[in-house]
């Protein structure tokens, strides 16, 4: 056999592994050297081709249509710095467990350390920051090793998909010429006969530890869950059955689901942000167990109280991963959470105490009370903004929040609600890159997404923006500008006057009508709350890409919070002082 048919065997073969596997979506940059694996991929009818230019938009564009479906996605790119230009996504596709197949291609062997063009060193390109790298081979002779080449992808979705999720890097050497015999393509096909079944499953205890944890909650009368985000589906219903079990709040991350949808909402607690800062408070809901599932969740003032707590400390995962940047964990359970939830309700009776659960529901409804006070707020801020966006979002819907303010804003504003919505966030390196592309992602699994994200953010991924009008999605983009980097308003250096705006405030001057003309967006700057209203529910019924522009002040934001933090408190003082506590 040829060149040519050699290579169209070998890569059509792994081609069409991945589609047997489940690997409906691929995300291509257009390059040279990865043209026979982008010709094969167009020609598999399974498979469906999404083409962004930039390499770094392409990549957390993948990263987020996998988080919305929950299934790896394939990221191609060509060889040399196009490769690197996918690290920023795939950094965060480790950090934050989601599964991603990085194809890069290569210059053969012969073409390293010579000085080719468009040359690098690729092989652990990605380092600590993929599950596996895989270095793929084109063999010069014959077909006896294409089920070999079958077997290592079949084993490549695999791994992706085996908890903790992540990306898995294949790399492609490639000689000329590189374009495949399309018309012997297709005989490469199998009938769904995949070229290994590969089972694997959930973590689960021994009978004996059940039995000890067990004992350890039987005798805590205090007991809390904090949640942050989930790997699994269907967990939700598990966590909160299981509290309620117990007679335990739970302290919901945004970002874990729990705040949104239509499982219960009995113990969930959605504004302890607000409520820990005040230590009067903090002090009267110590807690003598701790119960954690996922990472860490946004919020600092838990992060915090949380440092202070001196009591048994549970962390569940079922990826088996150390997520305790805080050293607090006492115990470190590997178990799929869901699982955990099951097994230990049935060992467990139902707790009949209703005082401690009910503490935290009073102080959660005073500062909640509180927090909604900006309903009544005439001018424009980013708090009331979170809370419109909350009241008015549909059911099965998306909202992706960026990093800094809004998902800040968010953990404080996004109140429980039976509307199921899906909510999303680059929250495993916690970067301002690719939050554009990672939201165009999103909306491609086809539900009504909205994109919440600060000024800064948006200039970091306007090439976001191409891929949007390229694939013609439906999404609505709510531009929070203040002109400048808002989260550094609240920190220390915000005291430092003399270099404040040159280092941290970063003050741009930027007319972003300009750029949704230059993409073809729809675009409104809003002026006032009805404005608002009209526009983003206007918005679901437009198609293609919307941008709502609201303008804001830093300074102005940093006192609304400072008064909003006086009024639950003392909210907080007025229901506990009436009820005796």
């Amino acid at each position: 056999m040829n060149h040519s048919e050699l290579l169209t065997a070998y890569l059509s073969s792994f081609v069409d592994e991945l589609s047997i596997n489940g690997v409906r979506d691929v995300v291509i940059s257009p390059g040279s050297r990865s043209t026979p694996l982008a010709l094969l991929f167009a020609e598999n009818p399974k498979i469906r081709v999404y083409l962004d230019i930039d390499e770094r938009s392409a990549a957390f564009l993948a990263l987020g249509l996998a988080k919305a479906k929950k299934k790896p996605v394939a990221l191609l790119c060509t060889s040399g710095t196009a490769t690197a230009n996918y690290y920023p996504a795939v950094v965060e596709a480790f950090c934050a467990r989601v599964p991603l197949l990085v194809l890069t291609a290569d210059r053969p062997y012969e073409l390293q350390n010579v000085g080719a063009p468009q040359t690098i060193g690729q092989s652990e390109l990605y380092g600590s920051h993929v599950k596996q790298f895989i270095e793929m081979e084109v063999p010069e002779n014959d077909l006896s090793l294409l089920r070999h080449t079958r077997t290592v992808c079949a084993r490549a979705v695999s791994l992706a998909l085996t908890r903790p999720f992540g990306p898995v890097h294949l790399n492609f050497p490639l000689r000329e010429p590189l374009l495949p015999d399309m018309k012997t393509a297709a005989g490469y096909r199998r009938q769904e006969e995949k070229a290994v079944r590969i089972h694997g499953g959930l973590l689960a205890l021994s009978v004996s530890d059940n039995r000890l944890i067990a004992e350890t909650i039987r005798t805590a009368q205090k007991g809390i869950i904090i949640c942050g985000q989930l790997e699994s589906s269907g967990t939700e219903e598990a966590v909160t059955a299981f509290a309620e079990h117990l007679g335990f709040p739970i302290l919901a991350d945004p970002l874990s689901q729990l705040r949104r949808g239509p499982h219960a909402f009995s113990n969930i607690i959605e504004c302890y942000d607000a409520f820990l800062r005040d230590d009067r408070t903090a002090s009267l809901l110590q807690p003598d167990l701790i119960i954690r599932f996922g990472p860490m969740p946004v919020s600092k003032a838990l992060t915090l109280w949380l440092k202070k707590q001196r009591t048994p400390h549970f962390v569940v995962d079922g990826g088996r991963g150390w997520r305790d940047p805080s050293a607090a964990a006492t115990e470190m359970i590997y178990c799929d959470e869901e699982r955990f939830c099951r097994d230990l309700t049935g060992l467990l009776p139902q707790s009949g105490r209703r005082d401690w659960p009910l503490l935290w529901k009073k102080i959660n409804q005073a500062a909640k009370t509180a927090l909604l006070s900006v309903r009544d707020e005439q001018k424009l801020s980013e708090e009331k903004a979170m809370v419109q966006i909350g009241d008015l979002l549909l059911d099965q819907s998306c909202l992706f929040v960026g990093n800094s303010m809004p998902i800040r804003e968010l953990d404080t504003f996004l109140f429980t609600d039976t509307r199921d919505a899906a909510v999303y966030a680059n929250r495993g390196a916690n970067g301002i890159d690719g939050v554009v592309s990672t939201a165009v992602g999103v909306s491609l699994a086809g539900k009504p997404t909205v994109l919440v994200i600060g000024d800064l953010s948006f200039f970091h991924d306007m090439n976001g923006l191409l891929a949007a009008k390229q694939q013609r999605t439906d999404l609505t983009i709510v531009l929070i500008n203040n002109n400048g980097g808002g989260i550094f308003s609240f920190l220390p250096q915000a005291a430092e006057k003399d270099y404040f705006e040159t280092l941290f405030g970063t003050p741009h001057g930027l007319d972003f009508a300009n750029a949704a003309r230059l993409y073809g967006a729809d675009y409104q700057n809003v002026r006032s709350w009805s404005e608002f209203t009209a526009a983003f529910t206007r918005s679901f019924s437009k198609p293609g890409l919307k941008i709502i522009e609201i303008r804001t002040n830093r300074e102005e934001n940093v006192r609304r919070r400072g008064r909003l933090r006086l009024l639950v408190n003392e909210q907080i003082s007025a229901v506990l002082g009436r009820d005796g506590q």
